[in-house]
């Protein structure tokens, strides 16, 4: 649904806000409120429209694959009326689909490689959507220049290949005009998906950097500054309620169409030629796209330092290096095929003889056959890209080395197999070829001997390290590759079925919150009534940003505040505790009047019964040494981090960042929680991260394990709980939520306790019951203390209440 909330990154880029375009209709995006309020505020019939309470079927229906090209070719009918399309075989969303289920149906969103006159799109939309089952976003000229030779060419692309523009001269400063171009073209590609996504049913697969901005207009995910968690081959994000999935997962080769062009007449043609053309040559072979971050001429570099320290290559060896023509365009291409051509024409110079030159640069397109006869002569495959992510290079290489089968690749070559890869470290699939030479291609010494090392190998061991990476290329095809990525997004998308999903907030700000069905505002009529028939109450209360609000300067507690806690601490049926943590001096000074209320300290580490009772000491150690490990690593990121400070307490230390930039004191948390994890390894001590701190504390202290202990002892007591109101606004509140489930389960608390575990704040929680802020949780209380029986208040100064 396109919210009025967030109707157009395009305005926010630009700073222009103007009114909504003209009415379309109403699509709304799966499982997403963006009715405006409270969540109590909302009847049944609007929570059941967004609810989907049990799980979907293994199976989905269909797929939505965007990208920003689709899977077909175009062009123009010879009487120049209309046009004609085909698959391209060649696509990787079309092979992807041999891993999708049979059965699922697919639909592609992408654009064309030609330009369409507005007066004919509405024809061609039809025709593919209905004989190739894609729909096309047609871009403006003016819109496609900014985005794709602009945006993603000028800033996207040199950036995820490590490469800043240092200089006005080198890389181009930031063009904010780009960027709304960029911003212009993946709203376009959002209003085609919108326009034929099923919002309940339909899985949406966006490929690609072309398209970074089009999940923000569909769903609002983001991943900056979050906490992750490793799961079984896949990063973990918590995010707002829903966990979110990240994998490495190199794409494959499509095995079936290699092995069809391998078949054809027209390459074992020109294997033949090209055999007879390098006979008694030993064949290096390059294949590249025409960029600056393939390294072409690195490896001529490398070539000509080959032949310099290993002579008895000149005349022997030679390197074929095929140049596919340039994506992209600028002035960087333009020097970059200079300097190539320079280099060539220097080496074939200075080591050429007649009928022989060192370098074979082949600068024009070459079909499919071609490039495979050129794989299967070639003794070594050479990619030295600088940074490249995609490069299936080497995976062909293997596979067209191998041949059609066992028997005809024997045949040919008069016994087994045999390939050998010298490959760049910067490459995607590098870490998949563990029998490949692995080079830094900015080190031409270095190549320049895996080069030699790689065509003087032993025929055995290049048998070996064949086989072993054509059984890997082989099993891992893009079959494979599809397949694993559909298991993994039916994983992450199981549970989502199963939560209710709210739109909060504006523009990039705007977020998706995942919430349990159940989770709902706690009714303070419905808490009474039941403290009412009560007889043995535990209620566990945080302190800061729960009965205090976070914002507060001032963090002693008001005179009200008191009052009310004392109230109910003196009420004999209730054990009332304070788990915070705060230091026991500061907590033990502002309760003072409070003579029957139980303080845990320091998140449990110091805990006492009454202001009667002697403190105890609930941590498993008593030394501190770590921390003269700790606070220096703090300190170097204090005095980077304006706004931030550390407090000291008895048993930890804590870094806080409240007050600091919000990105940057984030980023600051995030890279000293793993400093600190690093240098503690060894130390008896938990690194926690919460609201704006990074926490050092013993192990075994919790507030989990105070909610443990205060359950287990009224138990023993003859006193066990039948009323729990536990209240925390943050991750080390939800501790005692979660421990309360295992208490349940265990016996300490019996299945009939009446449970009211409370988080403050709408956001995801293990509690079932939100409050909205320390004001409510106030009044809250109040209502509890005034609805205290008045014969089971104790005398302020009697013993323990238990």
């Amino acid at each position: 649904m396109m919210s009025r909330s967030y109707t157009n990154l395009l305005d926010l880029a630009s700073g222009n806000f103007p009114v909504m375009g003209q009415p379309r209709e109403k699509k709304r995006l799966p499982r997403v409120m963006t009715v405006p309020g409270v969540i109590s505020e909302l009847d049944d019939d609007q929570a059941n429209s967004v609810t989907s309470d049990a799980p979907s079927s293994a199976i989905q229906d269909r797929i939505i694959i965007v990208a920003n090209q689709l899977p077909v070719k175009a062009k123009r009918r010879p009487d120049n009326k209309g046009w004609s399309f085909s698959w391209d075989d060649d696509s990787l969303l079309l092979q992807l689909k041999d891993g999708l289920p049979e059965e699922m149906e697919v639909l592609y969103v992408g654009s064309l490689m030609v330009d369409v006159d507005p007066i004919e799109q509405d024809d061609v939309s039809q025709l593919l959507l209905d004989k190739f089952k894609c729909v096309p976003a047609f871009l403006p000229p003016d819109i496609l220049a900014k985005f794709y030779h602009g945006f993603c060419k000028q800033h996207l692309w040199p950036l995820f290949h490590y490469m800043l523009p240092f200089s006005a001269n080198h890389g181009g400063r930031f063009d904010r005009s780009l960027w709304e171009g960029y911003v212009a073209a993946n709203k376009i590609f959002s209003q085609r998906v919108i326009e034929v996504i099923n919002p309940e049913d339909d899985y949406v697969w966006i490929h690609d950097y072309h398209l970074m901005v089009l999940p923000t207009f569909l769903r609002r995910s983001r991943m900056l500054g979050l906490e992750y968690q490793s799961k079984r081959g896949y990063i973990g994000l918590e995010y707002y309620g829903r966990t979110i999935g990240i994998k490495i997962m190199p794409v494959g080769i499509h095995m079936g169409q290699i092995r069809s062009v391998l078949s054809l007449a027209d390459k074992e043609w020109r294997v033949s030629e090209l055999k007879q053309q390098f006979e008694g040559k030993t064949v290096l072979l390059g294949v590249d796209d025409m960029d600056v971050f393939k390294g072409i001429n690195l490896k001529l570099l490398a070539m000509e330092q080959m032949l310099k320290q290993h002579p008895k290559w000149e005349g022997r060896a030679v390197l074929v290096q095929i140049t596919n023509p340039a994506r992209g365009r600028g002035k960087d291409l333009v020097e970059i095929q200079a300097e190539i051509e320079e280099s060539c024409k220097r080496i074939n110079e200075t080591f050429g003889q007649p009928g022989y030159e060192p370098i074979v640069f082949v600068d024009r397109p070459v079909s499919l056959c071609e490039r495979f006869a050129f794989y299967t002569i070639a003794e070594c495959a050479v990619v030295t890209a600088v940074r490249d992510g995609l490069n299936l290079t080497p995976y062909e290489y293997i596979v067209c080395r191998q041949g059609v089968s066992e028997s005809e690749s024997s045949s040919e070559s008069n016994g087994p197999m045999k390939s050998m890869l010298v490959v760049s470290e910067f490459i995607g699939c590098s870490p998949s070829l563990s029998g490949a030479i692995r080079v830094n291609p900015w080190n031409i010494e270095s190549t320049a001997e895996a080069m030699n090392e790689a065509i003087s190998m032993a025929d055995g061991e290049k048998q070996l390290r064949h086989e072993k990476h054509y059984r890997y290329v082989s099993t891992h095809d893009v079959a494979f590759w599809s397949r694993s990525f559909f298991q993994d997004l039916e994983r992450a998308c199981k549970d989502h079925f199963r939560r209710r999903c709210w739109g909060i907030g504006l523009s990039f700000g705007f977020r998706v919150v995942a919430l349990d069905p159940n989770f709902r505002k706690l009714s303070i009529d419905h808490i009474v009534s039941v403290y009412l028939r009560s007889k043995n109450r535990a209620i566990l209360l945080d302190y800061d940003g729960t009965v205090m609000p976070q914002t507060s300067h001032n963090k002693t507690p008001r005179a009200e505040v008191i009052s009310i806690v004392n109230a109910l601490s003196n009420d004999t049926k209730n054990t009332v505790f304070v788990v915070s943590g705060r230091g026991r001096e500061s907590l033990s000074k502002w309760f003072s009047p409070c003579k029957k209320l139980g303080i845990a300290a320091e998140h449990g580490y110091f805990m006492r019964w009454s202001a009667n009772d002697e403190w105890e000491i609930c941590g498993q150690n008593s030394e501190f040494g770590w921390k003269q490990i700790a606070e220096p690593v703090m300190k170097l990121y204090t005095e980077t981090t304006d706004g931030s400070n550390i407090e000291t307490k008895e048993s930890a230390l804590v870094w806080h960042h409240r007050d600091a930039d919000q990105g940057f004191g984030s980023s600051q948390a995030k890279e000293m929680l793993d400093h600190l994890e690093s240098v503690l390894a060894n130390e008896p001590v938990a690194v926690k991260s919460g609201q704006y701190i990074v926490e050092v504390k013993p192990q075994g202290v919790s507030k989990g394990l105070v909610a443990e202990k205060i359950f287990t002892t009224m138990t023993e007591r003859g006193k066990q709980a039948d009323f729990v109101l536990c209240i925390g606004d943050d991750r080390s509140d939800e501790e005692m939520f979660e421990i309360i489930s295992s208490a349940i389960s265990s016996g300490i608390l019996s299945p009939n306790t009446s449970v009211f575990a409370c988080t403050v704040g709408q956001k995801p929680s293990k509690a079932k019951y939100y409050l909205d802020d320390p004001t409510e949780v106030v009044n809250m209380l109040e209502a509890l203390a005034e609805a205290s029986d008045p014969d089971s208040l104790s005398d302020t100064g009697s013993e323990g209440s238990i």
